[in-house]
């Protein structure tokens, strides 16, 4: 059965964005850069492929993407519909409206409703790209978490899981460490027979 990840960056005090959306305050090394680009080419977003040497790269791991949308909208506004053509895109949004993009389905009503069934499907996994509120909803549906772990303190913004108080227990797997002090780590769901 295909999981549900959850691959995102996050500060040192749990924010994946700044308050209007910023995430150009992670600092992002050459290094970190190049493992992304060959550890998880699909989330890089397909008009920057290109310049990362991408174009052509297979998707590994994951050929499916649901997102927010306020992980959507920075694309819609520079007039890119299709951030991520290279994946099935879902995008999770009450008042977005329609997109005038076939390639991005626009989802209004029941996100863990459609994540069971994208999970039901053959395939590879499916990204879970943010936002916050998204995660929320979803978190009983995350089979695994890979946290990129910058040491920066936002001091505010879009947390990296917005709901209801919900403990729910992950177990590290793995963590790699890169030059501009960040950490990336697996987070496993830990077993409910723990």
């Amino acid at each position: 059965m295909r999981k549900l990840v959850y691959y995102v960056g996050i500060s040192l005090d749990g924010y994946i964005a700044g308050p209007g959306g910023e995430w150009d305050f992670y600092p992002v090394s050459d290094q970190m850069s190049a493992w992304i680009n060959e550890r998880y080419p699909e989330a890089v977003p397909t008009h920057m492929r290109p310049a990362a040497g991408l174009e052509t790269a297979a998707n590994q791991t994951i050929d499916t993407v649901v997102m927010g949308r306020g992980t959507y909208e920075p694309a819609l506004t520079v007039g890119i519909t299709s951030p991520y053509a290279h994946l099935r895109q879902y995008v999770v949004s009450s008042t977005l409206g329609e997109i005038a993009d076939p390639s991005v389905e626009v989802v209004t009503g029941d996100p863990v409703g459609l994540v069971r069934k994208l999970k039901a499907e053959e395939g590879k996994n499916i990204w879970l790209a943010g936002g916050g509120k998204l995660a929320g909803a979803l978190l009983s549906e995350i089979d695994e978490m890979v946290i990129k772990s910058y040491p920066v303190v936002a001091g505010t913004g879009v947390p990296a899981i917005a709901g209801e108080f919900q403990p729910t227990q992950f177990t590290p797997t793995q963590r790699e460490s890169f030059d501009n002090g960040a950490l990336v780590t697996w987070y496993t769901r830990a077993s409910a027979a723990a």
